[in-house]
């Protein structure tokens, strides 16, 4: 059976993109400086269908290649096609694509109807269909009953929604996201992201979602890029890159991460001031090489140690209380402490939990720690 979708829907080669007099980036070579690179080499492919999220700090240059394969942005270097077509150089209203920004850009003179309906009618379709197609997209959206009423009296996540239905009516191929949810308080953020993979997965549409948060690339995305200084760090599955990043920058950006620093011996981490810590062995690391220790702090138990664990000692510094959990700083050698996060069903009770100045023991499983060179 001939495949459907025999081509990315995005495909990204070797694109660059350089700024006169902008900052440059620490891996730019002295004679770029005066035009440094927001984006540099990057090489990308995105499937359809697939959630696919760029993640990263401000600067790192995610926001620019976004701009760039909706061609707000054209490269200084390489190519971006979509759905196999070699788009570089072609206007935003000439691709196949919509964006959605974090400031909705909603008209508010004109109901909800009259905001999805607008590209449409300027596309010249036929009015029942305007009308059909703004209703199914009101509904999928959960707005349907509220289509007579204008922007300025919605909530903000009624305004996101508004502004993805006028995004998603026009059946983009891509769907690009420009932190549309940064605007949002916390909580309805969270019930956001759920509702915004829902949709995508009804929609069947590529989506490339920009974001600073990790949380929001964790819990949407089918894969997703750690960009740093306009760079790919890594890329793969939520899973993969929060369980097995590639260095210290990823272990780091990606949620929390223990990084102790040392030297690595014969399936040891050995700090400078303290312990050695029992890593197992790990192909790829000489031995005497200067590496970090990488372990989350979810990943450390403080009791019921299990055979084969690795176990040191150290001391409480702080602990603090976070509902849910509580997040321990335990000293581990002079200048070095790892943060260690406990479940409140194991010492529901305050009385339970361990202080400040307490000795303790903590262990983790070999499998669990990652060596990065």
């Amino acid at each position: 059976m001939q495949d459907p979708h025999p081509h990315p829907a995005v495909r990204l080669d070797r694109v660059s993109k350089q700024y006169a007099g902008a900052p440059a980036a620490t891996h730019a070579s002295p004679d770029t400086s005066a035009h440094a690179y927001a984006v540099r080499d990057i090489s990308l492919d995105i499937a359809p269908g697939e959630f696919f999220s760029l993640l990263g700090p401000s600067g790192c240059g995610k926001t620019t290649l976004l701009r760039m394969i909706g061609g707000f942005a054209d490269p200084t270097e390489g190519s971006v096609l979509l759905g196999g077509e070699d788009v570089t150089g072609l206007p935003p209203n000439k691709r196949n694509v919509n964006t959605v920004f974090q400031s909705y850009a909603l008209f508010d003179h004109l109901s909800l109807a009259d905001n999805v309906a607008f590209g449409l009618k300027r596309k010249g379709i036929p009015r029942a269909e305007i009308r059909q197609r703004v209703a199914d997209m009101l509904d999928l959206v959960q707005l349907g009953g509220i289509a007579d009423r204008k922007p300025p009296t919605l909530s903000g996540g009624q305004r996101q929604r508004v502004a993805l239905a006028r995004a998603l009516v026009n059946r983009p191929q891509v769907l690009l996201l420009d932190e549309p949810l940064a605007a949002l308080d916390l909580k309805l953020r969270r019930r956001m992201q759920v509702e915004l993979k829902q949709i995508q997965r009804e929609v069947g549409i590529t989506f490339l979602f920009v974001t600073h948060d990790q949380d929001e690339a964790l819990t949407m995305s089918d894969r997703l890029a750690v960009m740093n200084e306009g760079r790919i760090e890594q890329c793969g599955t939520p899973e993969d890159v929060y369980e097995r990043p590639s260095s210290s920058f990823t272990a780091s950006f990606l949620g929390t991460s223990n990084l102790v620093p040392g030297i690595y011996r014969s399936g040891e981490v050995v700090l400078d001031q303290g312990p050695a810590l029992p890593v197992g062995t790990r192909t790829g690391v000489a031995d005497g090489s200067r590496v970090s220790l990488s372990i989350r702090p979810e990943k450390i138990w403080l009791s019921d140690f299990e055979a084969g664990m690795a176990q040191v000692t150290g001391v409480v510094r702080e602990t603090v209380y976070s509902g849910p959990t509580t997040t321990y700083l335990i000293e581990l050698a002079p200048g070095i402490t790892v943060h260690v996060l406990e479940q409140n069903t194991f010492r529901s009770r305050m009385e339970d939990r361990w202080s400040g100045g307490e000795q303790v023991e903590i262990g983790w499983k070999p499998e669990h720690c990652l060596v990065l060179d």
